[in-house]
Formats: C-alpha cells, sequence, structure tokens
C-alpha cells in the first residue's frame, strides 16, 4: 500500500491505494512514518518526495477500518481515548514529516482532504496537479481538525483564511491554494512528476546539512523569541561552518566554479 525507491538521492515514497483515495490506513501511516525516520538518519537521502496513485492525494484517515490507530472497530471507548490516539496517530504522522531532517517536496496529484490536506501542508514544498483541490472536511463532520491543522494553516495562510476554510470546508482548487500561499507551484496533470523529480534532484544536490538546519531555524520561528532566534541561527551557522559542504561551497566561491556537494 505503500511505495518506496531511492533514485538519485530522493526518496520517493508513494501512496498506493488509488481505490480508496489513498486514504490512509494504520499500516500504511506507520509505514510513512518508518521511512521519514529512515531517510533522516540514511545520509545518502538527501530528498523526499510524498505522492501518490490514482485521482487522490490522500482522502484522510481510513474511518471505515477503524480508527486507523490499531483499535478495533466497535470497541468501547473510555476517557481519554481519542485524545491519545490522536497522540499517537495523526499528530505524530505530521510530526514526522516537519520533523525530517531532509527536505520534504508533496506531489500532490489530486483530492487532499483533512489528514490529507495537512499531510501536504506540513511538507516543506508543496507541488500541485491542476486537477489537485484541498478540502478541510472536519467541520462537515462536527469535528474540530486534526492532524496539526489548526497549528499549520494559519502560519502558511493567516488565522481568518485558516478560519474560513476551516469553518465551511469549500473544496479549493489549485490555482486558488496557490494564490492563498497553501501551494508553491501548480503545474499540468502530466507534469506533476517531471517538476517533483527536478525540484527534489535539485534538493538532494544541495548541502544537505544546511537545508536541515534552515528548515529546523524556519520550523521553530513562530514559537520563539528575537532573542532565541537569533542564539539558534549563530550556533547552527557554528555547526555548518564545520562541515565539508561549507568548505566546498566557500572554495567553490574563491574559484569561480560551481560547488560539488556531498551532504556531508
Amino acid at each position: 500500500m505503500v511505495l518506496h525507491a531511492t533514485d538519485n538521492g530522493v526518496s520517493w515514497i508513494t501512496l498506493n491505494r488509488p481505490d480508496a483515495l489513498n486514504a490512509v490506513t494504520w499500516d500504511q501511516r506507520e509505514r510513512l512514518i518508518g521511512l521519514l525516520a529512515d531517510a533522516s538518519a540514511d545520509p545518502d537521502v538527501r530528498a523526499v518526495v510524498i505522492t501518490a496513485t490514482g485521482k487522490g492525494f490522500c482522502a484522510g484517515a481510513d474511518l471505515r477500518g477503524g480508527t486507523g490507530s490499531g483499535e478495533r472497530a466497535g470497541e468501547e471507548r473510555t476517557s481519554g481515548d481519542v485524545a491519545r490516539m490522536i497522540r499517537r496517530g495523526a499528530q505524530r504522522f505530521i510530526a514526522a514529516v516537519l520533523d525530517c531532517e531532509k527536505p520534504v517536496i508533496a506531489a500532490v496529484n489530486g483530492t487532499a482532504a483533512g489528514l490529507g490536506a495537512h499531510l501536504a501542508f506540513a511538507c516543506d514544498l508543496v507541488l500541485a496537479a491542476e486537477s489537485a483541490r484541498f478540502i478541510e472536511v472536519f467541520a462537515r463532520r462536527g469535528l474540530v481538525p486534526d492532524g496539526g491543522g489548526a497549528y499549520l494553516l494559519p502560519r502558511l495562510i493567516g488565522p481568518q483564511r485558516a478560519k474560513e476554510l476551516m469553518f465551511f470546508g469549500d473544496a479549493v482548487p489549485a490555482p486558488e491554494a496557490e494564490r492563498l500561499g497553501l501551494v508553491n507551484r501548480v503545474v499540468p496533470d502530466g507534469e506533476l512528476a517531471k517538476t517533483a523529480r527536478k525540484w527534489a534532484e535539485r534538493l538532494a544536490a544541495g548541502p544537505t546539512r544546511a537545508l536541515a538546519l534552515t528548515k529546523q531555524m524556519v520550523n521553530a520561528s513562530f514559537e520563539t523569541d528575537r532573542a532565541a532566534a537569533f542564539a539558534a541561527e549563530a550556533t547552527a551557522q557554528e555547526i555548518t561552518m564545520s562541515t565539508v559542504d561549507a568548505r566546498e561551497g566557500v572554495a567553490a566561491f574563491v574559484e569561480r566554479r560551481s560547488p560539488t556537494y556531498r551532504g556531508r
């Protein structure tokens, strides 16, 4: 249900339940979390792409087979069960993307709804096919957004726009998502894989540790004050300056040539 291949420094992760619009099962979720952790730890992986087969990117959590948390349908819940399920499931899933030490690109090939939309929004860069659309479905079901939605959306598009999407649950076509700032680039459906490969391989050829620390600083920027942000920046630069890639970058500048980064 999850296809995986590593090619030219890029880890390609593909959801493969097209008949269910790639609604995420418990097994799929755990597989993706593991693959993202593996990408962080593997020095030969320098970028990640998450995409899907068929007409849907991800229709959210698969509710037909239970909760998606390993709990069996029909089991009686007690107080605290749902909160625990969300922490261990949807939140842990989104955190795995945010915490991955390699740049993560979402190549959104179709509908991204609920947790599926949040999966895309958690990625560092979002490419969308023209036919893609994004839907905050939770209010339609009488639920609050989970999987980090109320954390991610205001940081991307501001609180008023985030509330509009979450309150009404209307489908947002890819061009509108790009205008709002939810998507970096919209491309023709037939160009999505090609563009994702081009972007991912460009990232994979970059200074991997510098990109990881840049991602970390940007992700933390909304939760910290200026003094802490400046201190983190100085520390990150101290770390970066000791890398092989930083030495190569400076040497290439002095020698007036293109750098060859090794991700070290």
